[in-house]
């Protein structure tokens, strides 16, 4: 965990400087994780593609409930599914400069989780975090808030869910701390844990359920595809699907 507090001007030390250190102590404390691994290792990262194969509806149905974003958190630029490891960020309301610091953590597939408190009367993600986190390849953002410059963002086209959009801009103290267990949209999500999106959600899924999940889902679509064959067969409607 790398926790920020409002700072001011740190006399002789660049601002290059001090932010490729902030870069490095944020990648270091991303590393650690329950047996020293990093996150996408390549069982997580085979992992997560397996996930991609689901919609957001069906691993709910095979996690069910708790594992989805209150229904206001939606797609708001690039539709494409989204699948990854969440980079989490716990933010003050309305403040939001330590998000850009997180963008600089970031590593290639994560998503970037940021709990905003469901603040949209001030912006978290503009068009230049975009940019930034599509150039150091994350996956999508997450916003328990709003964003803005939407135009410019579509433009960019990173994926961005999010609560709402507002022209407003958010505070610069750089309060707050990355790679932390936040709440957002209603859930707990933990570093680490897996984060899909597509267009009828966001759902988070603990690693250590996700084969549980996914077999559950996978019996659920099989079984529903099967009783749609049955009832253009036999013109007999069949309304519940039961596993």
């Amino acid at each position: 965990m790398l926790q920020k507090e409002p700072t001011g001007d740190r006399g002789g030390e660049g601002k290059e400087e001090a932010s490729e250190k902030r870069n490095r102590a944020f990648r270091r404390s991303l590393v650690c994780r329950e047996m020293g691994e990093e996150i996408l290792t390549e069982e997580r990262k085979t992992l997560i593609e397996r996930l991609r194969d689901f919609t957001t509806s069906e691993l709910c149905d095979g996690a069910g409930l708790y594992h989805s974003m209150e229904y206001t958190i939606k797609p708001w630029i690039n539709g494409a599914r989204i699948a990854g490891p969440a980079l989490t960020v716990d933010v003050p309301s309305g403040e939001g400069a330590i998000v850009a610091d997180a963008i600089l953590a970031a590593a290639e597939g994560d998503v970037i989780v940021v709990a905003g408190r469901g603040n949209c009367s001030c912006s978290y993600w503009g068009d230049h975090r975009s940019f930034c986190a599509r150039m150091k390849k994350a996956a999508g953002v997450v916003i328990d808030g709003a964003f803005r410059d939407v135009e410019e963002c579509e433009e960019v086209g990173f994926p961005v869910f999010a609560r709402g959009i507002t022209c407003g801009t958010a505070g610069k103290s750089g309060a707050g701390a990355i790679n932390v267990t936040v709440s957002c949209g209603g859930v707990t999500v933990r570093p680490g844990d897996i984060v899909v999106g597509d267009r009828n959600g966001v759902c988070v899924i603990r690693p250590e359920e996700a084969e549980e999940i996914m077999a559950q889902a996978l019996r659920k679509r099989e079984k529903q595809k099967t009783l749609v064959e049955e009832m253009k067969r036999t013109g007999v409607v069949m309304t519940k699907v039961k596993l």
